[in-house]
């Protein structure tokens, strides 16, 4: 029964995520803290591969689609992101070593909420726009971002866009494309991580039964949808997902002192 929910919760999460670049891990998350029918690590892990394997399939798709890209610029903000993917599991399982689940579960809700509520305010209103054209500002963003992305168990999440879009002054559309990219490499180095650490031994793989094919279809599904989809369009679903996971995070946060 588990893995039936995990699965359409990912189908749904994965192509709003591909839509909106957010990578459905901030969809993901949330939810299946709302479950509860796994630890922090747990969820951390089967949101990581979710929007991983999203990650490959929208941008191969998005590749066949003739889709051009800046592969330098995206080379740097990925190299950041890799550093900030390794930077941000170390941080999560430090948390885990001194505070119990409960504390790190409230610390990445109340994380993802700042983090929701920038991307909102952002969208929304329309803030000025950097050029940034360094290539130490491509790396630091994607430090950034591979840090957050790895340490909430998010994915990506909103932050990935709007801040892609504050230094760079990119299109939300390209920065969507952008933001995929990177959540690909940040959650990499989130499960090879795992892999060289901990191992993978302590989470129970046979949900992945349930989280891969479902990660595949929503990639597929997200992808299609954002390659048709106007920039007002993408703008409307992302600021509609933010409102949604708002909604589910504060929840969360509330039944976490009762």
């Amino acid at each position: 029964m588990i893995g039936l929910i995990y699965f359409l919760v990912i189908i749904f999460a994965n192509a709003l995520g591909a839509i909106s670049g957010m990578g459905g891990g901030v969809i993901i998350k949330p939810i299946f803290d709302f479950v509860g029918a796994h630890s922090v690590a747990a969820i951390s892990f089967y949101s990581s591969v979710a929007v991983f394997t999203m990650a490959i399939v929208s941008t191969l798709r998005q590749l066949k689609s003739g889709l051009r890209m800046d592969w330098k610029a995206l080379g740097w903000i990925s190299f950041g992101a890799v550093a900030g993917g390794f930077l941000g599991n170390i941080a999560l399982d430090y948390f885990l070593t001194i505070f119990n689940e409960k504390k790190v579960n409230l610390i990445q809700i109340i994380l993802t909420v700042l983090t929701l509520l920038f991307a909102f305010f952002y969208t929304k209103y329309d803030w000025k726009n950097f050029r940034l054209i360094n290539i130490s500002w491509y790396v630091v963003s994607g430090l950034v971002l591979g840090f957050l992305a790895s340490l909430l168990g998010i994915g990506g999440g909103a932050i990935n866009v709007s801040l892609l879009m504050l230094m760079f002054s990119m299109p939300i559309k390209e920065a969507t494309v952008y933001s995929i990219g990177t959540i690909f490499f940040s959650q990499l180095a989130k499960i090879l991580t795992i892999a060289g650490t901990t191992g993978f031994s302590r989470f129970d793989l046979t949900m992945l039964y349930f989280v891969v094919p479902a990660a595949v279809l929503g990639g597929l599904l997200g992808t299609n949808l954002s390659i048709i989809f106007s920039p007002k369009r993408v703008t409307t679903v992302f600021q509609g997902i933010i409102f949604l996971v708002l909604l589910i995070n504060v929840y969360n946060a509330w039944q976490l002192f009762y």
